[in-house]
C-alpha cells in the first residue's frame, strides 16, 4: 500500500504535469492520457487522485497559483531586516517578484485563466481571490513596518504595495505579452520601479543614492 507521502508526491506530479499539458494543448485538446504520461503514472492513477478532467484543471490551476504565492511570500521575507541599504534590498526583492511573474509557469497560468474563464466562471475568484491578495497584503505589511522604523514615508501601505507591484508587472506585461523577457531587461524594470517607488515613498529624498538606470 502506498504511503501518505507517496500519495502526496504522486498527486503533485500529476498537478505539475497537468499544467504543462494544458499550457501546451489548451483545455479542449489536452487529454488525461497525455497528462498521465507526462507525470509518469498510469491513467487510472490520475482518476484516483483527481476524479475528472475539469477537477484536474481546477486543482492544477489552484496548486500552481499557490506555489507562486509561496515563492512571492518567501521573497518578501527579506524585507523584514533589510539592513542599511534599503534600495539594494528592494531591488533584489523586486527582481525576484518580477522573475516569478514572468516565468513560464506563471505565464501559462495567466494564459489558461484568460482562455477558460467562460468555461470555469469561478476560476478567476479561485486564482485571484484570497491567495492572490496575500502577496499584496504581505508586501503592505512589510512596507508599514519600514514606515514605522522611519525608512519610508507614512503613506497608506496597501496603496504603496499596489503601486510597487504595478510598477513591476505593468511594463513587463506591456512589453512582453508573450514569450520570456531577457533577464537583463527584468533587471532594468526592477531598478526603474524601485527608483520611482522611492521617489514617492522614501523617508528622505534619495538624491545621494540615485542610480543611473541601465539602458
Amino acid at each position: 500500500m502506498p504511503t501518505a507521502r507517496g500519495r502526496i508526491d504522486k498527486r503533485q506530479a500529476i498537478l505539475d504535469a497537468a499544467i504543462t499539458v494544458f499550457a501546451r494543448r489548451g483545455y479542449d485538446q489536452a487529454c488525461v492520457q497525455e497528462i498521465a504520461d507526462e507525470a509518469g503514472v498510469a491513467k487510472p492513477t490520475v482518476y484516483n487522485h483527481l476524479t475528472d478532467k475539469a477537477t484536474l484543471f481546477r486543482e492544477a490551476m489552484t496548486a500552481a497559483t499557490g506555489a507562486a504565492v509561496a515563492r512571492h511570500l518567501a521573497t518578501l521575507d527579506r524585507l523584514a531586516d533589510p539592513g542599511d541599504d534599503l534600495r539594494a534590498v528592494l531591488e533584489e526583492v523586486a527582481l525576484d517578484l518580477l522573475r516569478c511573474h514572468c516565468d513560464e509557469r506563471s505565464r501559462a497560468v495567466r494564459r489558461l485563466l484568460h482562455a477558460e474563464t467562460a468555461r470555469f466562471p469561478g476560476l478567476l475568484s479561485l486564482v485571484r481571490g484570497p491567495s492572490g491578495h496575500r502577496v499584496t497584503e504581505a508586501l503592505a505589511d512589510r512596507l508599514a513596518r519600514l514606515a514605522l522604523a522611519g525608512r519610508l514615508r507614512g503613506a497608506d501601505p496597501s496603496l504603496a504595495a499596489e503601486q510597487l507591484i504595478a510598477l513591476l508587472t505593468g511594463p513587463a506585461d506591456l512589453r512582453w505579452p508573450v514569450g520570456s523577457p531577457p533577464d537583463d531587461d527584468l533587471v532594468t524594470i526592477a531598478h526603474a520601479a524601485v527608483d520611482t517607488f522611492l521617489r514617492a515613498f522614501a523617508a528622505d529624498p534619495p538624491v545621494s543614492q540615485e542610480r543611473a538606470i541601465r539602458a
